[in-house]
């Protein structure tokens, strides 16, 4: 018969590896939460820029020759790449 102490022991044991585990989800969780919020901010960052045809200045990609691209328009569908 296991002693009352080595059955808390096991208990314990057992919650611990239950809390480490919820934190590992928390903190998953949270960076998930962190990009949206991230992402949220970023378009409507592009949205508060100019608008329809007025001067963007131009995107610049290492290496490459400066694209002058159009402003974003408020509701305006983007599509998904898989």
């Amino acid at each position: 018969m296991p002693s009352v102490m080595g059955l808390l022991e096991e208990r314990e044991r057992a919650a611990r590896q239950r809390v480490e585990a919820l934190q590992a989800e928390l903190r998953e969780a949270e960076a998930v939460w962190e990009r949206f919020v991230i992402a949220r901010e970023t378009v409507g960052e592009v949205l508060a820029e100019p608008r329809g045809g007025e001067e963007v200045p131009p995107v610049m990609v290492a290496g490459e020759r400066p694209v002058r691209s159009a402003a974003a328009v408020p509701g305006s569908v983007v599509s998904a790449y898989k």
